[in-house]
């Protein structure tokens, strides 16, 4: 390994990185605006130069490699005089408009200017001026700002996988934008405005909005997909002002969704604030006491098998576990998570997991992809795919309707038939996969919401086993749920009883008129027609579907009021906090449900979030527990007979990618990046139609 020299620090680093990560290394820092650690080399700003002994001029530290016995100075007076003339020449087009840009407080610009530049300008000419780009509903330009680092253009190339952005013209003409003006169509383009080292790029719904240091920040977890991206949440007072990422190299990088960060606005609209009693056809606001009591007039000397629960898709493990105890008590069985039917076999907790851990995707070296669009259904994880296939050796094969993904694939069939030929080993793609060492299988809720499920279940892990995929030290069978709650709620046995129901049974039942009362936990996604003539509570933050149904309403706090623990598509358990308090008479859900019990006459064991934590331990013991990344031990598969499925093609559940949740559905800035999408495709059909 060489050594080298740093301000008289002897360091040895790992061979092949740059003069920069071998200063920070030694604990220098290096100012830059180009060099990212996650993107291509640039090394286009020059502001991290340094000086090399026995070199000519000062060398830029992030593009030059490092070599055995060099002697480096970060902080010498040509050093100090060449940062002072790359500051002066930056700042000589900048305008001077930092009272009123978003990037205030924040500014990589503004705090090396201060600590690197000079205190004045030998510059007397007139500054260029250059046009604001529209990007869409998302991202604001000010493109005057701009200091061509273009860490922008390689996010959009690299990490996102949707080359829309670069620059054109040279010298004084260069400008950066999108070669023909269109909103970009990236589900990342948010983290755009994170990379941004100047005002060019900043949030547009959060323009003129706040300043940083009026913001109280808050560690929370994203819950719009299943991948559990750690997130900060920024608030002032009762209000959530925007959503930015936390690192975490485990699961999203530092990286969220624009739908993670933008859909913020939602929480303050279309919100439950007061229970909501239904009489004479019309919904009427009530007092809690009232709402209690409705439900304690029906539900009252009812036999278990007369009452059901479905959980919603957003839900923390507490609520989960206090609406499973309040149905033990009532003595119903007919409990279920899987609010879209999907066929899961939860009596081994790798039947339902992203085995190969989201960070363990980097490790594989072949993917087949069944009935999932990873683009749509978890954008972040869909960025580490992308990742692995940049980096070479890494065939994928994708069954399911063609997609649009940020890589390249071999598109095997649409349906089942596709599957059978891997099972019989009559696909070509077969043979690439028994190749490789470490092979995964992905599978997605668009291949187990339908009737076949538990056979194409059963089917993906017969190949994944037939593959080489499931060792010892190496798990390579991987289910992608799409939301936040469905691991968790498996772990914790959120799922019918002997002899109790499921979400088909339930449904079927309650159309029957065999099911009298039905308790919806934050249950949106359902076809409401179903439930009959049924009473229906509904338990939620928003007026949503379920609450357009419900005979009562009980306002809960969504996943930024409450603190609350979550387990994400890989069965890591994350907790959430608390960044601003419910609105109205909202209150925490697993304290409603406590309070309910009481109702009903079967108070639940537990008075506080302790007690809840403690039951949800209890209740997800040697699950919760479990450590990740483990290999596979038992071959042994799921129920279901894996030859018997059907010939339907396998499709996406998700059409809209920005409105998956009430959330998203009350969110304008989502409306908006929806209607942008609708309207390209329209334009796009209007284009082929010409053709």
């Amino acid at each position: 390994m060489p050594k080298l020299t740093i301000d008289g620090i002897e360091v040895e680093v790992p061979p092949g990185i740059t003069v920069l990560q071998a200063c920070e290394v030694a604990g220098k820092e290096i100012p830059r605006f180009c060099y990212h650690e996650r993107l291509s080399i640039a090394g286009n700003c020059r502001m991290c130069l340094v000086e090399l002994e026995k070199a000519p001029k000062p060398i830029a530290s992030c593009a030059y490699p490092v070599a055995d016995n060099m002697v480096i100075h970060t902080d010498t007076p040509m050093v100090r005089a060449a940062r002072r003339g790359v500051m002066e020449f930056l700042l000589i087009n900048h305008p001077l408009d930092c009272p009123i840009c978003d990037q205030g407080g924040e500014c990589d610009l503004q705090d090396q200017a201060m600590a690197y530049g000079f205190d004045r300008s030998r510059y007397n000419e007139p500054k260029r001026a250059v046009k604001d780009k529209e990007l869409g509903p998302l991202i604001k330009t000010v493109m005057t700002r701009c200091i061509h680092c273009t860490r922008c253009v390689r996010f959009a190339t690299e990490i996102a996988g949707v080359p829309e952005l670069g620059a054109t013209g040279r010298g004084e003409q260069m400008e950066i934008g999108t070669y023909i003006e269109r909103t970009l169509t990236s589900e990342l383009s948010g983290n755009m405005i994170d990379l941004c080292p100047v005002g060019a790029l900043t949030s547009k719904p959060y323009a003129f909005v706040a300043r940083p240091w009026e913001l109280t920040r808050t560690d929370g977890i994203d819950v719009t997909d299943a991948v559990g991206s750690n997130i900060r949440i920024d608030s002032r007072g009762p209000q959530v002002l925007r959503i930015l990422p936390r690192l975490n190299e485990e699961v999203n990088e530092e990286w969220i969704s624009d739908k993670a960060r933008f859909s913020n606005d939602g929480l303050t609209r279309r919100r439950l604030d007061r229970p909501w009693v239904r009489e004479g056809g019309r919904l009427r606001a009530a007092r809690w006491e009232e709402a209690f009591a409705a439900i304690a007039a029906r539900a009252k000397g009812l036999p278990g098998e007369r009452i059901a629960a479905l959980a919603g898709d957003l839900v923390e493990l507490e609520s989960l576990a206090a609406l499973a105890d309040l149905m033990d008590a009532l003595g119903s069985g007919n409990l279920d998570c899987r609010q879209d039917g999907a066929r899961i076999d939860a009596t081994r907790r790798d039947f339902y997991l992203f085995n190969s851990t989201i960070a363990g995707i980097e490790r594989a070296d072949a993917a087949l992809i069944i009935g999932s669009n990873p683009r749509r259904e978890a954008a972040v994880l869909n960025a580490r795919l992308r990742k692995r296939w940049l980096a070479g050796g890494f065939p994928i094969g994708l069954i399911g309707e063609p997609a649009e993904l940020t890589y390249g694939y071999q598109h095997l069939g649409e349906g089942p038939g596709a599957l059978a030929a891997l099972l019989d080993g009559s696909s070509p793609f077969a043979k690439v996969l028994r190749e490789a060492k470490r092979p995964m299988v992905i599978i997605g809720q668009g291949a187990l919401a339908r009737p076949d499920g538990a056979a194409v279940l059963a089917a993906a892990w017969t190949i994944a086993r037939d593959i080489g995929a499931l060792q010892p030290d190496w798990h390579g069978f991987n289910m992608l749920h799409m939301a936040a709650a469905r691991v968790g709620a498996l772990d914790i046995g959120f799922l019918p009883r002997k002899s109790g129901l499921d979400r088909d049974g339930i449904l079927s039942a309650a159309e029957a008129g065999e099911i009298d009362v039905v308790w919806l936990l934050g249950a949106d996604e359902l076809p409401m027609e179903r439930l009959g003539s049924a009473f229906v509570v509904y338990q939620g933050h928003h007026g949503d579907r379920g609450a357009k149904r419900a005979d009562v309403i009980l306002p809960g706090a969504a996943y930024v009021e409450k603190e609350g623990t979550w387990v994400n598509t890989e069965g890591r358990v994350q907790r959430g906090y608390r960044a601003v308090f419910p609105p109205g008479e909202a209150r925490e859900d697993w304290a409603i449900l406590r309070a309910a019990s009481a109702a009903l006459g079967c108070p639940l064991p537990y008075d506080d979030l302790a007690g809840v934590q403690a039951r949800v331990a209890e209740l997800g013991k040697g699950r919760l527990d479990a450590p990740l990344g483990q290999g596979c031990p038992d071959l042994t598969g799921p129920s279901g007979d894996p030859h018997a499925l059907g010939t339907a093609p396998f499709v996406s559940p998700v059409t809209d990618f920005y409105r998956t949740d009430p959330i998203g559905r009350a969110s304008p800035t989502m409306a908006a990046c929806a209607a942008s999408v609708a309207s390209r495709a329209g334009a796009g059909a209007e284009r082929v139609a010409a053709e």
